[in-house]
C-alpha cells in the first residue's frame, strides 16, 4: 500500500503513531517498504497531547523519541505533529505543559496544531518562531471557539497545512465519520492556491499539505485536484 501511495504523493503523514507509541523496529520496517529517501511526518502519541498523565508523560516522550529514531537517523522525518484537541485551551497549566513538551522533544522537527481559538495569539506565534516550531495552518469550518485559518509562518524550514473539510454539522458531532466527511470543490481549492498557498510557501524551504477528509476517500481525490491547480500556478 505504501509503495502505491508513494507513486502518487510525495510525502506521507503517519496517523498510527497517535493511537499507539511507535517502536523503532516498526519504523525500520516502514523504511524498508518506502522508496529511498521518502519523507514522512508523524503524529505525536495521544498520551502526550490528549490523555496526559503528569506522572508518566516525560518517560513516554523519551520512549516516543526512541521509537522515531530510525526516521531521524535517515533524515526522512520532516515533522512531528503535536495535534491538540479542542479542550486544550491556553491556560497557565497548558502553556507550561506545551513548553515542557517542546523541551523534551528538542532536536526533533516539530509542528503544532491547535484546535482552540485561545492559542491564536501573537505571543504564541513569537514563541513558536523562537523555537522554530511550525504552526500548522488548518482549513476547517468557521465556528465559534475553533482555531481560525491563518497563514502565519513560524518556521523558515517548513510550512504545514491540513485540510479537515468544512462540515460544521459533522464537526459539532465530534464523531470522526461525520466530522471529516467533506468534499472540496475546485473553487474552494483554487481560492487556497491563489490567496494562501502561494504566499506561504515562499516563506519556507519546504511545504507539506495533507487532506484529512478521509471518510469517503475524498482526501486523495482532493489532493490530486490541489496538485493540479498548484501546477497551473507554477507552485508544484
Amino acid at each position: 500500500m505504501l509503495g502505491l501511495y508513494a507513486q502518487r504523493f510525495p510525502v506521507a503523514e503517519l496517523n498510527h503513531t497517535w493511537h499507539q507509541m511507535p517502536r523503532a523496529q516498526g519504523m525500520e520496517q516502514l523504511l524498508e517498504k518506502a522508496p529511498a529517501g521518502y519523507p514522512f511526518t508523524a503524529k505525536l502519541t495521544r498520551s502526550l497531547t490528549d490523555d496526559v498523565d503528569p506522572k508518566t508523560w516525560h518517560a513516554q516522550a523519551a520512549t516516543f523519541r526512541q521509537g522515531m529514531a530510525p526516521l531521524m537517523e535517515k533524515k526522512q522525518l520532516l515533522a512531528i505533529l503535536a495535534q491538540f484537541p479542542n479542550a486544550f485551551e491556553r491556560t497557565s497549566a497548558n502553556r507550561k505543559h506545551l513548553a515542557s513538551l517542546f523541551d523534551e522533544l528538542a532536536g526533533m522537527p516539530l509542528a503544532v496544531e491547535f484546535r482552540h481559538e485561545s492559542w491564536a495569539n501573537d505571543r504564541v506565534f513569537a514563541e513558536l518562531e523562537r523555537r522554530q516550531v511550525t504552526l500548522v495552518t488548518m482549513d476547517a469550518p468557521a465556528m465559534p471557539g475553533l482555531f481560525p485559518t491563518l497563514d502565519v509562518v513560524t518556521n523558515p524550514n517548513l510550512v504545514y497545512v491540513r485540510f479537515h473539510g468544512r462540515n460544521a454539522r459533522g464537526w459539532r458531532s465530534e464523531r470522526s465519520e461525520q466530522q471529516f466527511d467533506y468534499d472540496y470543490s475546485d473553487a474552494e481549492l483554487s481560492e487556497w492556491v491563489e490567496k494562501r498557498i502561494g504566499p506561504m510557501i515562499g516563506k519556507a524551504k519546504r511545504s507539506v499539505l495533507f487532506f484529512n477528509n478521509h471518510v469517503r476517500a475524498q482526501a486523495p481525490r482532493n489532493a490530486e485536484s490541489l496538485t493540479r491547480l498548484m501546477r497551473r500556478h507554477g507552485l508544484a
